[in-house]
């Protein structure tokens, strides 16, 4: 999958997931810092996104493809992101026919203490 060239500008790299979606990684680097010693929101905000569209769009490859368009995000802010890498992974929670429900987590050290959380929906239009 290509990824947008907002994904590039945040340094992205896709890892494979165990039996999931694949896991974005984003390297810490200045184009990333907030306030010092921290991510910015934003870019938390954006590896999130990124991490539910590559998830979504993984899902949708397996049942013949199809565009999506945002409907709607809301992250939660659970930790602030030190200076180091974050890794981010979404699942699809619901794929109908014109509507996906994605959740996605971003984390550094360990997947079971997330610095945010992700929920976003997609309206589909699938490929014929």
């Amino acid at each position: 999958m290509t990824l947008p060239p907002y994904a590039h500008l945040l340094g992205l790299s896709v890892e494979p997931g165990d039996g999931g979606a694949p896991v974005l990684l984003m390297p810490f680097s200045d184009d990333v810092l907030g306030r010092p010693g921290f991510l910015h929101g934003g870019a938390i905000g954006g590896l999130l996104e990124m991490a539910a569209i590559v998830a979504l769009h993984t899902a949708l490859e397996s049942e013949g493809g199809g565009r999506i368009k945002p409907i709607n995000v809301t992250v939660d802010y659970m930790r602030g992101g030190r200076e180091k890498e974050t890794r981010a992974q979404g699942i699809v929670t619901r794929l109908g026919t014109r509507v996906a429900n994605v959740e996605a987590t971003a984390w550094q050290d360990d997947s079971t203490k997330p610095i945010a959380s992700a929920r976003m929906n997609y309206l589909i239009v699938r490929d014929i």
